[in-house]
């Protein structure tokens, strides 16, 4: 975790994005996604690694994005993506941001800043939608950005892919 007195960490330019099909054809029906940790090394984590961390839920989620149209609300369940962070790196470990990618190419950038804050309504890797598992067409596994109320182009749908720097 950065420090207060750490000198300001310059961002590399975001890479990861998509057109907006308001359609794509759904990626493979497997949840498990892959996680790249500061130190380079891989590890593949599962939908039963997930449901190890603690439950959140998250009431009155709206999905608002280009191509999309508004949905919901919707009522999201998983693990807060800070504790899958916290879970896999050493207690001490440095990292500054965290890339979320799809298996689509879409992805976003999250600053540890941001997943650090002090929030009732935190950052979630969501597995479940209004009580029930996501299906392959919702998203089987997705980032959910709650205070997002505008434009959910943060909110990650079919995450293939997680890269702690």
């Amino acid at each position: 975790m950065a420090a207060a007195s750490d000198p300001p960490i310059e961002e590399p330019a975001w890479l990861h994005g998509h057109a907006h099909d308001p359609n794509p054809t759904p990626p493979s029906p497997d949840p498990a996604f892959a996680v790249r940790k500061p130190d380079g090394a891989e590890i593949k984590i599962t939908l039963a690694d997930l449901q190890l961390l603690p439950l959140v839920h998250l009431d009155e989620c709206w999905i608002i994005s280009t191509g999309h149209g508004r949905s919901g609300p919707f009522t999201f369940a998983g693990t807060r993506l800070l504790d899958l962070i916290n879970r896999l790196l050493q207690p001490k470990a440095v990292w500054h941001m965290v890339d979320v990618i799809s298996a689509d190419g879409f992805g976003t950038r999250l600053l540890a800043q941001e997943l650090q804050a002090a929030t009732t309504r935190p950052m979630l890797l969501s597995y479940v939608i209004n009580h029930s598992p996501m299906t392959r067409a919702q998203g089987l596994v997705r980032l959910i950005v709650p205070s997002e109320i505008d434009d959910a182009l943060r909110q990650v749908k079919w995450v293939a892919r997680i890269e702690i720097r």
